[in-house]
């Protein structure tokens, strides 16, 4: 019964999202460098794989439940809540960059790509609320919609992201005290360590102040992330027999500087292609942090 569900669910929100792509295309003009077929069918196969993968996931995975609720807004200090909105921002944007180069309207890209983020999100989402060790969260779905709500807004405010949304990670020390349980490489770990997520938010230096002589591309960048957590809401004692070392979760305030690659030129598509990506990627720079165990640190390099 409960696998019916699922299915029924993903004919759903599948079917949904089709006609919601048609009636675009419908409302757009036809021209003879038309690439939005390529686009719709690039959309349709990523919808398609999204919606599919977590289904099949739960069948090899424990014996699916009810569909229930979880509150879980507490969780990892909030530090997964940022994910789940970065991860949506990011899509939101791609989808609405890849719609409006292939031949739609500035309008309807915003509206199917800007809006793609929270919809692909949203199986995902709904599975959840089959698992037994989770449930469906409404915080994880306000998550995804104020990821793509904040690229939305900025796009129709001022036809531009002044505020790019990045992340940085690497695997913490605390990977290295866990015997797994924080996932046993650096592949397992990004999905496992939030002590190893950082978010940012990065606005070009030269809007602050106006009259700065700093190149385009420099940018200032506040970060947030957190530290010594070994479990949802309360750190675990011992992992397969290994004890874990007892340590106190704390949050961390960052500052520092980044780069807007979209404001470095370039001649070469690829290479704007390329920078494009990397916007969506803080890179390297000398930092400082206030934490809440009171707490003042600098970096030469924080990733």
């Amino acid at each position: 019964m409960v696998i019916c569900k699922k299915i029924i669910f993903s004919v759903i929100l599948f079917t949904l999202l089709i006609q919601y792509c048609l009636a675009q295309v419908n409302a757009e003009k036809t021209h003879l460098k038309d690439h939005r077929p390529l686009m719709l069918s690039a959309l349709t196969a990523g919808t398609i794989t999204l919606v599919a993968t977590p289904f099949f996931y739960n069948l090899k995975g424990s014996k699916p439940i009810d569909f229930h609720l979880f509150n879980d807004n507490k969780g990892f200090l909030q530090v997964d809540k940022f994910r789940h909105s970065y991860s949506a921002y990011c899509a939101s944007n791609i989808w609405y960059n890849c719609l409006e180069s292939s031949g739609f309207s500035k309008k309807t890209s915003l509206l199917l790509g800007g809006t793609i983020g929270t919809l692909l999100l949203l199986p995902k989402e709904i599975y959840d609320g089959f698992h037994r060790d989770g449930g469906f969260s409404c915080g994880d779905i306000l998550a995804n919609a104020a990821g793509s709500g904040f690229f939305i807004s900025q796009e129709l405010l001022f036809d531009d992201q002044i505020l790019k949304y990045k992340s940085s990670f690497t695997r913490s020390n605390f990977a290295d005290q866990a015997n797994g349980f924080l996932g046993n490489n650096t592949i397992e770990s990004y999905f496992l360590d939030y002590n190893g997520h950082t978010y940012w938010l990065s606005i070009n230096i030269n809007k602050i102040i106006p009259k700065s002589k700093l190149p385009d591309w420099i940018n200032f960048a506040a970060g947030y992330s957190a530290n010594g957590m070994f479990g949802i809401f309360e750190n675990i004692d011992s992992y397969e027999g290994v004890d874990i070392p007892e340590t106190q979760r704390y949050r961390q305030f960052l500052v520092s500087l980044d780069i807007d690659w979209s404001n470095i030129k370039v001649k070469s598509k690829f290479l704007r292609t390329v920078f494009h990506g990397m916007n969506f990627i803080r890179i390297p720079f000398p930092t400082f942090e206030i934490n809440t165990k009171g707490e003042f640190k600098g970096y030469w390099l924080y990733f």
